[in-house]
């Protein structure tokens, strides 16, 4: 069945919890509060292995965090093996990158049928792994000028109320939209399909 956003004018009941803004060490924390108070949980409160009870804890801190975002990532890479769409590590966090034509209609802004598919097995997979804070940034390419940061922001909310729909906790999320900053190919045409995105990055939670 095709999927279709729900009237902007209610996104904000979908994104309510939600931050606006990037996601900086300094908004995680002042964040953590409201995190949770919503039912979140810290990396601190995983389980871990018995190996892990004795020692340093910041160290065992750190070995459970690249533990659980590795699985993370692996998770995602193995279920998201489909054109315009890959996983990235970048330290601990894991960033999935998601090419607008391979998420949302062509000449449409909302998501397409595939686009649905895969958010709804990027959700499944958040719900499991859900001692980790997400932003939601949108992108376009250079040729859209004055309309960039319309554009992306709408890309990234879009996405986020998806997410919001399915399930997933709003006090985890930062949404952005960043025009056409951050490019990651060439300005040509093909370039240009790619950065065109929204990408989800993923912090564990401390």
């Amino acid at each position: 069945m095709q999927y279709h956003s729900p009237a902007r004018n209610t996104w904000s009941q979908y994104l309510r919890g939600a931050s606006f803004t990037d996601m900086t060490e300094t908004a995680r924390i002042a964040k953590r509060p409201v995190f949770l108070g919503a039912g979140g949980k810290l990396i601190c409160q995983i389980d871990t292995p018995a190996t892990l009870d004795y020692g340093d804890k910041v160290q065992n801190d750190n070995a459970v965090s690249v533990n659980y975002m590795a699985n993370l990532e692996y998770e995602l890479y193995d279920a998201l093996r489909k054109p315009g769409i890959s996983v990235q590590r970048a330290g601990t966090d894991v960033v999935v990158i998601l090419v607008r034509d391979a998420i949302m209609e062509l000449n449409v802004g909302d998501i397409s049928a595939d686009g649905a598919d895969t958010l709804k097995t990027i959700s499944k997979i958040l719900k499991k792994y859900d001692a980790t804070f997400l932003e939601i940034a949108g992108y376009t390419d250079a040729m859209a000028t004055s309309a960039a940061d319309a554009l992306s922001f709408d890309m990234a909310q879009r996405v986020a109320v998806y997410l919001s729909q399915s399930g997933i906790n709003t006090a985890r999320m930062f949404i952005v939209g960043r025009g056409a900053s951050r490019p990651i190919a060439a300005q040509d045409d093909i370039g240009r399909l790619t950065n065109r995105r929204v990408e989800i990055r993923l912090v564990p939670a401390r």
